[in-house]
């Protein structure tokens, strides 16, 4: 197992053959695209890369990565800390190998001669972890002041009728 700095490219194929584990980190700096999402970009992304074979003889890599970040959250317009959390298990295939063979569970990488770029690949799973809408806890914050909730429906209200309630009438008449 290697600890400490994780190589930026590596030969996933090699690695799997000493079954390597790597586990380190980076600074959110390194990942531009991840960086324009958020609202600082401090902190580091910690990772642990397991590299092996399976039962079938695929290469496969398994990955975890935690971070945490800052977003606006999208009901106060404040920055919120966000825990991100992604898991990942890859089927290393050569270029232009079928990916049929994949068994289910998998994502098919196809590696060519050149080394793997991690940081590409481990920047796109954490894009792909980030909340669609961030948000603090309901009970942390509040809307924006002069933005005014939809109202609860009041018990006294009346009921208006649905102008659609004819047609569906007209759709169950069998004489129509």
């Amino acid at each position: 197992m290697l600890k400490g700095s994780i190589p930026p490219h590596v030969d996933p194929r090699k690695l799997a053959d000493r079954a390597a584990t790597l586990e380190g980190g980076w600074p959110i700096t390194q990942f531009p695209r991840l960086c324009e999402q958020l609202v600082s970009d401090a902190g580091d992304v910690r990772a642990r890369l397991d590299f092996g074979r399976d039962e079938q003889g695929l290469i496969v890599m398994r990955g975890e990565l935690e971070v945490e970040v800052q977003m606006v959250c999208q009901r106060c317009l404040e920055p919120a800390t966000l825990p991100v959390h992604s898991e990942f298990v890859y089927a290393v295939l050569r270029e232009g190998a079928a990916q049929d063979s994949v068994p289910k569970g998998y994502d098919a990488l196809e590696v060519g001669e050149e080394p793997l770029d991690l940081l590409e690949l481990i920047e796109d799973e954490l894009l792909l972890a980030l909340p669609i809408v961030p948000t603090h806890d309901p009970d942390a914050c509040q809307h924006p002041a002069g933005f005014a909730a939809a109202p609860e429906p009041s018990v006294n209200e009346v009921s208006r009728s649905n102008p659609f309630d004819v047609l569906a009438q007209l759709k169950r008449d069998p004489n129509v």
